[in-house]
């Protein structure tokens, strides 16, 4: 069976799935919360500042997911490679939209609530359903 033509797994059946729900989950409460305890522009400053993390993540989970299977060691290895480039860059682009065409913003809330989505990444492994090392 050649690489390229790999049966896919659904998005949603992929593992990375629930840390991207989480994510989401996350950026919306914390930019509910703003908005409410702070006011609009904190709210939609936060919400920003959210999607800038989880859009990049997105676009990562499907670069990084497309081939599995031995025979395909190497497209994987090259698309994690263009995943995190292409994560990066569009990080880049969407910090550079949202300061040059949102305002006004609120910077703390932007980046608060950026670093907020980011960090469920380091929870990752509890929200995995598979084990990453098995005996």
């Amino acid at each position: 069976m050649d690489a390229r033509t790999q049966n896919r797994l659904p998005f949603h059946r992929l593992p990375v799935f629930p840390v991207l729900l989480a994510q989401l989950a996350v950026l919306l409460l914390a930019a509910a919360t703003l908005y409410g305890w702070r006011g609009p522009v904190s709210g939609y400053s936060g919400l920003c500042g959210g999607l800038i993390a989880w859009l990049p993540n997105l676009y990562f989970a499907h670069k990084a997911f497309r081939f599995s299977g031995a025979r395909a060691a190497q497209n994987i290895v090259r698309s994690f490679y263009a995943g995190e480039a292409g994560k990066l860059i569009l990080t880049a682009a969407l910090f550079t939209l949202a300061f040059a065409g949102v305002k006004p913003l609120e910077a703390l809330a932007l980046f608060g609530v950026f670093l907020l989505t980011q960090m469920v990444n380091w929870f990752a492994p509890l929200l995995m359903s598979t084990r990453l090392s098995r005996p």
